[in-house]
């Protein structure tokens, strides 16, 4: 009985660890190259995680190569060092297959996007050339990115325009108004550029901004090109902390805008303005600081389909 008790421990034993070994491996299957390991298909790579993303389907180590291999669905991590140029981004995916941009941390000096169907995670910009960020597309997102002291041109942290459009969970700090500048924390108009439609800005974070948390300017505002129209944007979840204007928020020409549950968190003489045909716009469940006057200022263009508190005064 010794000899047959030992004879099942040691193969219960051997057992174990081949178990142990087998789930130790990759559950993917090893990709090679059709090239011999050096070219496009050698940089398909299996998978890998980038901290806070998807797993990588696409390693690049620049902008253009991304745009080279990427294919609709993919997300692509960048291996170069990109913190002293910009990321631009031209190649999207499809409406039900994204290509995701994952920088899990990584610097880059701005990031400019030009396409559709495309998700931008996880970068750090600082002392970028304003805007920090600009994007142009239909179904873009923008989310858990960080923007520090943009300088030059207008001194914007993030500019937005088109369509389906979510900027989420993402930080801009220390915009500067020095030399003229209306440094914004977000912004979007409609002169030589497209009306924007159906835009969520949800949970971001605009800190130390010298002028407005958000400027939203429509084509018919003045100073816009006339054609088409800007609407539909929900601001919800937002910190703001606009340090030299009036307003924390501003609207121009701007219909159906949805304003609720943001943090208001520096005094401004009012928190939020509609102005030049911004009607339809509902405003609830915000925290205002205690120093700012009234939470809505309105013009009598913009009080149709008006629904919150009841205005203070004019914007």
């Amino acid at each position: 009985m010794r000899i047959t008790w030992r004879l099942v421990l040691g193969f219960l034993a051997v057992s174990v660890l081949a178990l142990l070994a087998a789930l130790a491996r990759p559950s993917w299957p090893l990709e090679r190259g059709t090239d011999g390991g050096s070219g496009t298909a050698a940089q398909r790579m299996s998978p890998a995680t980038v901290k806070g993303a998807a797993r990588c389907t696409v390693r690049a180590t620049t902008p253009r190569e991304a745009a080279r291999l990427a294919r609709p669905g993919d997300t692509v991590c960048f291996d170069g060092d990109l913190s002293r140029q910009r990321l631009v981004i031209t190649k999207g995916g499809d409406r039900e297959h994204p290509i995701t941009y994952a920088g899990g941390g990584d610097s880059v000096h701005g990031i400019t996007i030009e396409a559709d169907d495309v998700i931008v995670d996880g970068f750090r910009s600082i002392r970028p050339a304003a805007p920090g960020i600009e994007l142009t597309g239909h179904r873009v997102t923008l989310r858990n990115n960080t923007v520090i002291g943009p300088r030059g041109g207008d001194g914007d942290g993030i500019r937005f325009f088109g369509e389906d459009l979510t900027i989420a969970h993402n930080t801009v700090r220390d915009t500067d108004n020095s030399h003229g500048r209306h440094a914004d924390c977000m912004q979007t108009f409609a002169s030589d550029t497209p009306p924007s439609h159906r835009v969520r800005i949800e949970d971001n974070r605009c800190l130390e901004v010298d002028n407005m948390c958000l400027m939203a300017e429509g084509p018919n505002d003045g100073e816009g090109d006339g054609r088409g129209t800007t609407s539909d944007f929900t601001i919800r979840g937002n910190r703001c902390e606009t340090l030299r204007a009036s307003q924390a928020l501003m609207f121009e020409d701007v219909q159906n805008a949805t304003i609720t549950g943001n943090v208001f968190a520096a005094p401004t003489h009012h928190a939020i303005g509609l102005a030049e045909h911004s009607t339809g716009a509902r405003v609830s469940g915000n925290v205002l600081h205690s120093g700012i006057r009234y939470e809505v200022g309105i013009d009598a263009s913009s009080r149709p389909g008006y629904r919150g508190p009841e205005p203070g005064g004019l914007p």
